[in-house]
């Protein structure tokens, strides 16, 4: 005899809704359309309906990991998929290693509105992020992101290879920059044709890394440079102190959208001279028409500085006090 709930479940399609009964006193209720069950592995399924039906599951290699993807949205922007993709794998790549070298300080120049910091918390680190940004408006974002994290400062100033005062090209969104840009840029973005300058306070790295590292015991520091071409500069501004990061992070421009820029093989060739090695390449952005990649995110580190594991796979002496810092003598850039 039907009880009163499989009833009602009869009922609901004569009003224009669809169930699918997965026993045991449970059922998905949906509106019309197609639906497709798609396996998730051993007793899992998703049931997907309607305009969601174009879903496949993609297995990830060997990883384990699983992929949803809606097939046609990701071939009518296959740019925008992969870009997209390639941010969120530079950002499981970052975390994984800021906890492979036990890092407990994070540098992130040109925060911008705190985008980076909140990833960093998103994936699970925990350390101190200390984050410059030095225009008043979007300054007062990434203060406000900041608040209520103890662990998050904020300092409103641009870095550069000496302390001084410089004008900064503002109005370009998240590509304000020092460097006027290039006659490439400005083809490539209108938002460059509309310029206004603001003064802003710039201080080199190294006089800064007292107060970065100031409470910490046993610093092991990563340096995040997004500043819009002017990453050498910054790291200039380090000096003898750029020995002290276990690992770096800066964009790199294989098409220069500001003149003055270095170009990728350049400004890799100097971090590789001042003991860094690449661990990954993200595009960050790329051209539309042609598919060239315009500039990457290049992830880079101090093997030698890594943290060995133990047998138990964690880092060892991780949370240990007293240890020595990793460095070698540094090339000055």
């Amino acid at each position: 005899m039907a009880t009163l709930h499989r009833k009602l479940l009869g009922l609901l399609p004569r009003l224009g809704v669809q169930v699918l009964d997965l026993g045991s006193g449970t059922a998905l209720v949906y509106r019309r359309g197609v639906r497709r069950r798609v396996a998730l592995g051993r007793g899992a399924d998703l049931v997907l309906s309607g305009r969601t039906a174009a879903y496949r599951y993609v297995p990830l290699g060997d990883s384990g990991a699983r992929l949803l993807l809606d097939e046609r949205r990701a071939a009518a922007d296959e740019r925008g998929f992969q870009l997209a993709a390639a941010s969120y794998l530079c950002g499981q790549h970052v975390t994984a290693l800021l906890d492979r070298y036990a890092v407990n300080c994070v540098v992130d120049v040109g925060a911008n509105s705190g985008q980076y910091a909140r990833q960093l918390r998103r994936l699970g680190y925990t350390g101190r992020i200390v984050s410059f940004e030095p225009t008043t408006e979007t300054f007062g974002r990434l203060r406000k992101a900041a608040e209520g994290d103890p662990d998050w400062l904020v300092f409103r100033m641009g870095l550069g290879r000496e302390d001084t005062s410089l004008s900064l090209h503002v109005g370009w969104k998240s590509m304000n920059s020092l460097l006027p840009p290039s006659d490439y840029g400005k083809d490539r973005y209108k938002r460059f044709a509309r310029s206004r300058t603001e003064e802003i306070e710039v201080r080199r790295l190294d006089g800064m890394m007292d107060k970065v590292l100031d409470g910490i015991t046993d610093p092991r520091p990563y340096l995040k440079m997004d500043t819009q071409g002017y990453d050498l500069e910054v790291f200039a501004g380090a000096g003898e102190r750029v020995a002290e990061f276990v690992g770096m992070q800066s964009e790199v421009a294989a098409l220069r959208l500001y003149d003055g820029s270095p170009r990728m093989d350049e400004a890799i060739a100097l971090y590789e001279e001042n003991g860094f090695e690449i661990t990954g390449m993200y595009p960050v952005t790329r051209e539309e028409t042609t598919g060239r990649v315009v500039e990457f995110d290049c992830v880079m580190v101090r093997a030698a500085a890594v943290r060995r594991t133990t047998s138990s796979g964690s880092a060892a002496g991780r949370h240990r006090r007293g240890a020595s810092r990793a460095a070698g003598p540094p090339h000055r850039p």
